[in-house]
């Protein structure tokens, strides 16, 4: 059976004071509120990590993640952590290929690719973002970049690795904005995500591997978006920075 997620991505907010009040909410009431088939994944900042894992404990519904990570796995790379150092302080997993790191950070196909293998050799989960900005969707091209997106950096794993990913489908064009696709538009891409890789992996990996959707998830439209056959939780911005909010949204399965 597919896992129920719901992923918070923090980006570059709060400090490690503020951040540590909010997971110390956020994992109090996913214990207290959630039944246990509901994962929480908290992707907080890269300073943040060592303190909250330390909060979250042996919690069994909470997993800690970083939002990124770089393909080596050590050297004279100043600023970069590698996935061996968010492996060695208990991450579970890592956010790859978001929008903003493809489009501010110019990360390629091919780098994307190396980042994957070095969090799956680390035996971490890979959470990897594809999806398409407003002018490919307007052209109706939004299919074919979301296929290379997948095939151009995910199909040289075999199928034993490949099944270990969380898949998380971003319409760029709703991040951020308030705008969030219909839960129609969701469910058909996440549909199409899954007759792509069941094409080249096959139904039964197709149909275990965890998809989500990321664009403006929030409290009030997470139970429409979550009872899409193929919507298997949510990455969550903003809405994630607020503890009852995102529990809420966790909540809506």
């Amino acid at each position: 059976m597919r896992k129920k997620i719901a992923a918070g991505n923090w980006k570059m907010n709060t400090t490690v004071e503020e951040g540590l009040k909010l997971a110390s909410e956020v994992i109090h009431m996913a214990q207290d509120e959630l039944i246990t088939d509901v994962s929480v994944i908290m992707a907080v900042p890269f300073t943040h990590l060592v303190a909250v894992k330390k909060l979250i404990g042996s919690s069994s519904n909470v997993l800690l993640a970083a939002q990124n990570c770089h393909q080596a796995a050590s050297g004279a790379f100043t600023g970069e952590i590698s996935a061996e150092m968010l492996k060695a302080i208990g991450v579970n997993c890592v956010i790859l290929g978001h929008s903003e790191r493809r489009e501010y950070y110019k990360e390629s196909f091919t780098l994307l690719e190396e980042k994957l293998q070095a969090v799956l050799q680390n035996e971490m989960t890979p959470i990897f973002c594809c999806g398409e900005k407003l002018d490919v969707r307007q052209s109706n091209g939004q299919f074919d970049l979301v296929k290379e997106q997948l095939a151009a950096s995910l199909f040289s794993l075999s199928p034993e690795d490949f099944s270990k990913l969380i898949i998380a489908y971003e319409p760029v064009w709703a991040i951020g904005t308030g705008v969030n696709a219909s839960d129609d538009q969701a469910q058909e891409m996440h549909h199409f995500i899954r007759k792509v890789i069941s094409q080249k992996y096959g139904s039964g990996i197709a149909n275990e591997v965890s998809v989500l959707y990321g664009g403006s998830v929030k409290a009030s439209n997470a139970k429409d978006l979550f009872s899409c056959a193929d919507v298997d939780g949510g990455l969550i911005g903003g809405a994630s920075l607020d503890s009852r909010g995102f529990v809420d949204i966790a909540k809506s399965f």
